[in-house]
């Protein structure tokens, strides 16, 4: 057998395998509490891993690794600014969001859950939280089939519409009939490939490089300044446009569902240890990756400009390892992509049907009713996403960036007034969300602002300042927020001792 049919049999493994997985978790979701959070009973370990899977997508495997082979360690702040953010994510917003979620009303999706926490009657934070998810989120599975379709051309020499059409596939498919429970087990799974693959590719390139020094040594002859943290060419506002990325952990849906599911508050301290463990060490495997392939390049005169370098990995797991283990390396991107794709349909899913079809027009239909139109709200999402990823030139990293930033801005100061601040308002919350999307698309959008700052940024700040203020004015005493406030505070009291 040739490379390739190796390789394809590995990936082709890998979809029986997502599709199982899906089976197995359609069988267990009856209704629709189990299709949109899986009857929050996950476990620390699935919790942490599917989270990280869902959130690091194929940025982790071909656009980090693609920035810092042209850019150099530069390119790290991300990755710095990600780890510290996530971090503060498990602490800070965790455990509150897994017992307040529950005390209010049992919300189950996060548009849901501001509704009930703040008692807005005029049903517009479900309704202008719904369209924020469903307009950012569209953004966001679009990069993921750009990944997919770039992925099967790279490795395969399929078309791109081809490839980006078999992931997308695959993908809706488990999510369709799996729901919640599909989607976190396949993220888990996903999740231990990319570490796996991440972890293999630098320690066995390192010793095909000749060792530590010899590594480094041809790297500095391609670039004396690549391993330069604060490279000449790096701004202070670069720097915190990178860091920046941090913040949007706050107000990512497809991410923070997941504290929603997890059995208990006790267990998101091990989530925690798992997780952040897990982004470490994925992270530097990222770095090494394109580290090592560089040194690589350089020893056997294989530098062309005309490289694609979001797919470093791709090559690197092909030179070093036999086909078949190669094409499991292949799988960790596959993986990457489909996890964050799945985690976003789902989101959306919940959002059109629970947050805007559900508060508008049908409240007292069967659950059964219910899943139908998730199932149908996914179809309807991944079509718009997958006209929008025909393009193959856009860029995956700017596609993620600028999804990230809408959601950092509209619902991470939300957020974290919700679980935090008694007087927070529901004219607070519209005015933060509204305020913080609009800043973010528009500054997103203009080349000459977001060629300046990190969008999040701006969006971020200006959101915060605009939910503080609104709420400061329309703040009324209300004795029912009180109690849920408390029974919250004395429910993490109770459980954390």
């Amino acid at each position: 057998m040739n490379d390739l049919t190796w390789q394809a049999i590995a990936i082709v493994i890998y979809m029986l395998a997502m599709i199982l997985i899906g089976w197995y978790a359609y069988k267990r979701t009856t209704n629709l509490n189990d299709y949109m959070l899986g009857g929050r009973g996950l476990g620390p370990a699935v919790t942490a891993l599917s989270a990280g899977a869902a959130d690091m997508s194929g940025w982790l495997l071909m656009g980090l690794p693609g920035a810092i082979y042209l850019s150099g360690m530069g390119e790290a702040w991300i990755a710095i600014g990600l780890t510290v953010g996530a971090w503060l994510n498990y602490v800070l917003v965790a455990p509150r969001l897994r017992v307040y979620t529950q005390v209010s009303k049992d919300s189950i999706t996060i548009p849901s859950f501001l509704d009930n926490r703040l008692r807005d009657k005029t049903k517009l934070i479900r309704i202008v939280s719904g369209i924020i998810i469903l307009v950012f989120f569209t953004f966001y599975v679009s990069s993921g089939m750009v990944s997919g379709g770039k992925f099967f051309e790279s490795a395969f020499g399929l078309d791109y519409l081809t490839g980006m059409l078999i992931v997308a596939a695959v993908t809706v498919g488990y999510t369709l009939f799996g729901g919640f429970l599909a989607v976190s087990y396949t993220d888990f799974l996903q999740g231990l490939i990319m570490f796996l693959a991440l972890v293999l590719v630098p320690i066995v390139g390192i010793f095909i490089t000749g060792g530590f020094g010899e590594t480094v040594a041809s790297i500095q002859q391609v670039n004396p300044e690549h391993f330069n943290l604060f490279a000449s060419s790096l701004t202070i506002a670069g720097v915190v446009s990178s860091v920046a990325w941090g913040l949007g952990y706050f107000g990512q849906p497809h991410i923070i569902v997941r504290f929603m599911a997890i059995k208990s508050v006790k267990e998101t301290r091990q989530a925690r240890r798992i997780g952040i463990g897990w982004m470490i060490l994925s992270l530097v495997g990222a770095i090494g990756t394109a580290l090592v392939g560089l040194a690589y390049f350089q020893q056997n005169n294989m530098l062309d400009e005309n490289f694609d370098a979001e797919t470093i990995f791709i090559s690197m797991g092909q030179i070093l390892f036999h086909p078949f283990i190669a094409g499991i390396m292949l799988a960790a991107i596959l993986a990457a992509i489909m996890s964050t794709i799945a985690s976003q349909l789902i989101v959306t899913s919940s959002a059109l049907v629970e947050d805007i079809y559900k508060a508008l027009f049908n409240k007292s239909a069967s659950d059964k009713h219910y899943v139908a139109a998730g199932r149908i709200a996914v179809l309807v999402v991944s079509v718009i996403a997958a006209l929008l990823a025909l393009n193959p030139e856009n860029s995956i990293l700017d596609l993620v960036g600028f999804a990230w930033a809408g959601f950092g801005a509209a619902f991470g100061p939300v957020i974290l007034l919700a679980l935090y601040w008694r007087k927070f308002t529901n004219i607070g919350a519209l005015a933060g969300m509204v305020v913080g999307a609009v800043v973010a698309y528009v500054w997103g959008t203009v080349p000459q602002l977001s060629g300046m700052l990190y969008e999040i940024v701006p969006g971020f700040v200006l959101g915060l300042i605009a939910a503080v203020v609104a709420s400061l004015l329309t703040y009324k005493p209300n004795a029912d927020i009180e109690k849920e406030f408390d029974e919250t505070l004395t429910i993490l009291k109770t459980e954390k001792e």
